[in-house]
Order: structure tokens, then C-alpha cells, then sequence
């Protein structure tokens, strides 16, 4: 018997995302941050709280997004990127017990990130700006500035929620707490990001290469005052983090490769800064390192995928298995478990006595956690979405896992609906994850929620592709998009429904967005086993796609291994070419400041199935990125919802 409200579409105003913790150092102090989305203003409020004994403040009252919260090495003040009187993100400094803010950068092109120092006296922060001499002078106010054109010389010149941009450069400067001088340390044609400091050392990356176009790596290096800079060589790939030890002997790397291209696991290495030797730490999990998990209910989060706790100890976060859970490693490779379950942990932060994290779960949107070392106690720090969580009768999934047609093992959730009883017959939506290397966790998600209080069963598995599980089975789907993937959504479908015969079998729904677009519109055009279909932010042609996606000329190489010269294989794969053997009613919802899976991927499918007279719909929004489902306008969020529900209310018995 249901005994609380069934969850609306409106509640996203009532849920709040708890993210990114950070220990305030020589104290028990633990900081957070909170974002809210407001209705009125149609955006996102996102504040600083501090949790001092179980008892939170909030720090910061702004209606902005801040960002970037680091605290200084004594503990005494914290900074953080928020938004200036001239709309730019600079870098603000705050006493930690509160007070007035205090504005430290006046960048003209705004801040990307920033840190103290190792003595707290200076702070170093990351600029993007156009190269030397390319830029064209304008002093006009912006009300009175010309529209000018953009040279492009470049493959890389658009961006998914930025849009077509002009070259610029990452450089790194620096700026004193007391002299508020600033200078710049590291600049030039290339993108220079600083990872990491100590004493008089920097450790910095550089992706600069004879064909930026194609390169996809980053190098690194670790520069003692005025000695030459020397690379770490970790092969290919990018840099997620790096950590000194306390000690300063040893740095610690977590990094991404290349050998599975953007299908690669991330690993955890340690470096001996003495010896210059370079260890692997976690490949052998042959699970990856960091948080892929899909959700739509979590904001500013900013992700510390592994931190020292002694000289030869560490904490890290894992995917695995469709959770994202707390390990701790040792630098001699020794690795255990530290804080597992079902559950979703967002962000943590970790000293030598304590590990502070935020952390979702099917029913619960999150909340600041603490673990203890020594006691292995595990307190909840906050509530702030205690009461919503206590009124709202949210639906816990249940974790299956069943065999596709190769024998394969998938994991997936199924939710009954809301209201459920043995004797009436449901119908059932498939929700399919974008990616196709991200995976559906033990979290929770405002969407899966809403569909099951509609009255719908809910099923949502991670097929072949999915991250959180082995190498070779986050790499199975390059190159074979439409089959395995295909099967394995399938066979979830057949388990389900033969488990639960109150399943109406006359009455299936299928949706996705992204990679989970492209399958949806694969599935319907290969099977009429659907009674109605929404596909979002999709893909349709692969060929088309290639050149007018932000990725699309190198993520087609990647993931269908076909370029230009083989259309057949780029076609083959497109569910444009099946748009005749599509019969199930489609809605179609897309973006239109989409730079990732264009706007035009959804007009294609649209005309070949409205000239055939198909039932179809488009719905266009406008306003919106790729990211409409999670970061995108409230109400626009709102609407979408709206427009998903009722087709399938409108289709489904």
C-alpha cells in the first residue's frame, strides 16, 4: 500500500544535489556544495555549506554557480570560482567560518580552475586566451560590437554548450595573497593544465603536437625550480589527476589511456619522483577508476578520484559492476574494498583519519557522509533531501541480471509502478543510457522515478559498452554497433517480461538519448515489438554525422571504425537506412544548440518518416545543449518530461 506522494515531474525543484566535499585542513570541518534549481528564474543556485559536528552553515548566498572550493594549507581561508560584477568567473576568497568575499582575479577572459600553494601565500589558476597578435582589438561597448566572422583553421573549433569558438590556449599564472601580482608561468600554442605543486616543484601537462587535430594526449612533466622540465612517460592518454605524498617522494596518477580509445579504463599509478620509476596500482581490477555512473540528479559535481592518506596509503573511488564504491590501495599494490554497497558515491575528499563523501542511492538523491579510519564508523552528516525523500514514495529498483544470446552476463533494474498490484497488467518503458561508455548505477534518477509513478514498469540495463565492468566488455560495442548491444537490450526485455507476466506484452514503450537515441532508433527499425518509441538527442546517420558533430570526425573512427572511404559500414550502421521497417509512432526531441549529435540528425529521421506519412512527432528546444536532460533550463527539463510521459500515456493502454 502506498503511503506517500508518487513522485511529480515538477519535483526537481524540491530536490537538491550535495557534491563535491573537501576536508578543511588541522580541522573536522568538512565543506560541501549545494545546488538548487529555481523556478522562478528559470536556472540553477549553487552555494557553499560548511558541516562542523553534524551541524551544517551555509557559507555563500549569491544566486550563481561557484565552483572550484580549495582551501588553503592552514586551514584559514578558502577559495572558490564564482561569478563577478561583469559576469566573468573569477577566483574569490573566503574566510572558512564565513564573511564578506573577497574578489582575486580580474581576468578579461575569466578563470578555469585554481589552487593555493604548498605555503598558502600565493595561487595558481588557469586562463584561456586567444595566441599573440590573432587577436582583433575592439574597445566598442558590447551593445555597440559588430558581429565578426570566425577563421577556422582548425577540426577542433565547436564545442557541445560553448558552440563554434576562436582559438585559444590554456596558460597558467599565478597571483600573491598579499602583493596581488600576478604572473604568468606556463604559455604558449598549446594547453598547459598544472596538476600539481611542492616546494619549488610544478607538475604540468602539455598536449602540444605536430598535428593538434589528431592528438588526443597529454604529456607530462615535473619541473624542480630552475632545472629543465622532464617528462613522465605513461604512455598515451590523458591526465585525470595527480597527488604528491605527504612525504613528498612519490606522486600519484590517475590517468586514462589509449590502447580502447575512449573505451579505456582509468588506472591508478604511482610515481617515485627519486628514481623516476613508474608503477600500475589498479589495472589488474580491470575495472575502471573515477565515477561514469548516468544520472540526472546531481550538479557541480567535481569528481577527486584518489587521494593520499599516508605516506604508502590512499583512498580511490571505483566503478564497478553498476555501483560506484570507495577502495583503498596501498603503494605495494595491496588493494581492498573500503566502503561498498549499492550505492552511488559522487565525491569524496580524504585525510589520514577520515574519508568525507557525498553519496546517492535508488531512493535517496544524496547527502555528506563520513567514514572513520579507526573506528570504521560511517555518519551522515546532512539532510537536505531528508524531508522530500520522507513524504515521496519513491520506488526501489530491483537489481537483475540475466544472459544475452552469446551468454554473455548483463546487469539492469527493474521498478514496478507506482500503485502496483498482482492483479492488473502494466505496461513497460526500456530506458537506454548514452554513452555508449557511461552505465546506469545504483543512484538516483528523478527520470526512471516519474515514468514508474506514471504507472509504467520500468526496466534499464548496461549492455555491452557499458563502463563498470571488464575491459573487453566496455570495448565489445566498438565496431559492432546495432548487434551485441541490440541483443542485450533485447534479452532484458525477454527475461523481464517472461519473470512478471503482468507485464502487458501488447504494450511496451523503448527510450533513450544519445548512444541510447541511436539504439532506440535502431531497435525500431528493427523489430515492431514496441507500441511507442521517444528518441532524444539521437543519432541517425553516421555518414552526415561525421562532419557536422563537435566529435564527429574521430568518434566514428573510434566507435564504428569507419571513415569516409567505407560508407557502407557508416550506413550500414545508420537507422536511417532502416527508416522503412520503422512502424512504431516516434517522438523525437532534440536540441537546438546540440553540438554533440546535431540538430540536423533529428530533421533527417523526421522528414524520411513523415514522407512515408509515419506517426511522428518533433519537438524542438531551443535554448538547450546536449545536456537538456540534466543541466538544461528548468522548465525546458519540465517540458521534456511533459512531452515523454504523455506520448507514452497517449500509446501505452
Amino acid at each position: 500500500m502506498m503511503t506517500g506522494n508518487k513522485v511529480e515531474i515538477n519535483d526537481i525543484y524540491q530536490i537538491r544535489s550535495v557534491a563535491s566535499p573537501k576536508i578543511v585542513p588541522k580541522s573536522n570541518t568538512v565543506t560541501y556544495l549545494v545546488t538548487e534549481l529555481d523556478e522562478e528564474k528559470n536556472n540553477y543556485s549553487t552555494n557553499l555549506y560548511k558541516n562542523e559536528a553534524g551541524s551544517s552553515t551555509r557559507l555563500t548566498y549569491k544566486h550563481e554557480r561557484i565552483s572550484n572550493v580549495v582551501h588553503s594549507p592552514d586551514g584559514g581561508v578558502t577559495l572558490f570560482i564564482g561569478t563577478s560584477e561583469d559576469d566573468k568567473q573569477q577566483v574569490f576568497l573566503l574566510n572558512t567560518d564565513g564573511g564578506e568575499r573577497e574578489q582575486l582575479t580580474e581576468e578579461a577572459d575569466g578563470v578555469n580552475s585554481a589552487f593555493f600553494s604548498e605555503d598558502g601565500e600565493t595561487v595558481f589558476y588557469h586562463v584561456s586566451s586567444e595566441p599573440e597578435g590573432d587577436g582583433k582589438e575592439n574597445n566598442e561597448g558590447e551593445k555597440d560590437k559588430k558581429p565578426e566572422p570566425v577563421i577556422i583553421d582548425r577540426m577542433k573549433y565547436k564545442a557541445d554548450s560553448t558552440g563554434v569558438h576562436k582559438e585559444k590556449y590554456q596558460s597558467v599564472k599565478t597571483i600573491g595573497l598579499i602583493t596581488r601580482e600576478s604572473r604568468t608561468l606556463l604559455a604558449g600554442d598549446e594547453n598547459y593544465e598544472l596538476v600539481e605543486t611542492f616546494g619549488d616543484t610544478l607538475v604540468y601537462t602539455s598536449d602540444r603536437s605536430e598535428h593538434p587535430d589528431f592528438n588526443f594526449n597529454q604529456r607530462l612533466f615535473i619541473k624542480s625550480g630552475k632545472e629543465a622540465a622532464k617528462e613522465i612517460d605513461f604512455g598515451e592518454g590523458t591526465v585525470m589527476d595527480a597527488e604528491v605524498s605527504p612525504d613528498g617522494t612519490k606522486l600519484l596518477l590517475t590517468t586514462m589511456g589509449r590502447e580502447f580509445r575512449n573505451a579505456t579504463h582509468a588506472v591508478i599509478s604511482v610515481y617515485d619522483i627519486g628514481d623516476s620509476d613508474l608503477r600500475d596500482l589498479t589495472g589488474h581490477l580491470d575495472k575502471p577508476v573515477g565515477d561514469f555512473a548516468a544520472t540526472d540528479a546531481q550538479q557541480s559535481v567535481e569528481t577527486t578520484p584518489a587521494k593520499w592518506i599516508s605516506n604508502e596509503d590512499f583512498v580511490f573511488v571505483l566503478s564497478d559492476s553498476g555501483s560506484v564504491n570507495l577502495h583503498k590501495g596501498n603503494t605495494n599494490g595491496k588493494i581492498s574494498p573500503l566502503y561498498e554497497g549499492r550505492q552511488h558515491v559522487t565525491g569524496m575528499d580524504a585525510t589520514e583519519s577520515c574519508v568525507a563523501f557525498t553519496l546517492s542511492a535508488p531512493t535517496s538523491p544524496g547527502e555528506l557522509y563520513k567514514y572513520e579510519f579507526e573506528s570504521e564508523n560511517i555518519e551522515v552528516l546532512t539532510s537536505h533531501n531528508a524531508e522530500y525523500v520522507n513524504r515521496t514514495e519513491l520506488i526501489e529498483p530491483e537489481a537483475i541480471q540475466y544472459r544475452s544470446e552469446d551468454g554473455t552476463k548483463i546487469d539492469g533494474w527493474f521498478m514496478k509502478p507506482y500503485g502496483f498490484t498482482d492483479n492488473e497488467k502494466y505496461p513497460m518503458i526500456t530506458n537506454i543510457h548514452g554513452g555508449p561508455h557511461a552505465f546506469y548505477a545504483n543512484t538516483f534518477f528523478h527520470e526512471m522515478q516519474v515514468l514508474a509513478a506514471r504507472g509504467c514498469a520500468v526496466l534499464y540495463v548496461n549492455p555491452r559498452g557499458s563502463h563498470s565492468y571488464s575491459q573487453a566488455f566496455v570495448d565489445a560495442v566498438r565496431g559492432d554497433y546495432g548487434n551485441g548491444d541490440y541483443k542485450d537490450i533485447m534479452a532484458g526485455v525477454d527475461y523481464i517480461t517472461d519473470k512478471y507476466p503482468w507485464i502487458d506484452q501488447e504494450n511496451l514503450g523503448v527510450t533513450g538519448g544519445s548512444y541510447g537515441g541511436f539504439m532506440t532508433n535502431w531497435i525500431v527499425g528493427h523489430t515492431d515489438r514496441f507500441k511507442a518509441a521517444v528518441t532524444q538527442r539521437s543519432i541517425s546517420n553516421w555518414i552526415s554525422f561525421r562532419g557536422v558533430s563537435d566529435i564527429g570526425y574521430y568518434f566514428t573512427d573510434w566507435q564504428i571504425q569507419a571513415d569516409l572511404d567505407d560508407v557502407e559500414k557508416l550506413w550500414h550502421h545508420s537507422p536511417l537506412k532502416y527508416v522503412d521497417e520503422m512502424n512504431t509512432p516516434l517522438l523525437i526531441i532534440h536540441s537546438e544548440r546540440d553540438f554533440r549529435c546535431p540538430m540536423e540528425q533529428a530533421e533527417q529521421l523526421y522528414i524520411a518518416l513523415k514522407y512515408q506519412q509515419k506517426d511522428t512527432r518533433f519537438i524542438r528546444y531551443p535554448e538547450a545543449s546536449h545536456n537538456l536532460s540534466r543541466t538544461g533550463r528548468p522548465n525546458l527539463r519540465v517540458e521534456r518530461l511533459h512531452h515523454i510521459t504523455d506520448w507514452f500515456a497517449r500509446y501505452l493502454d
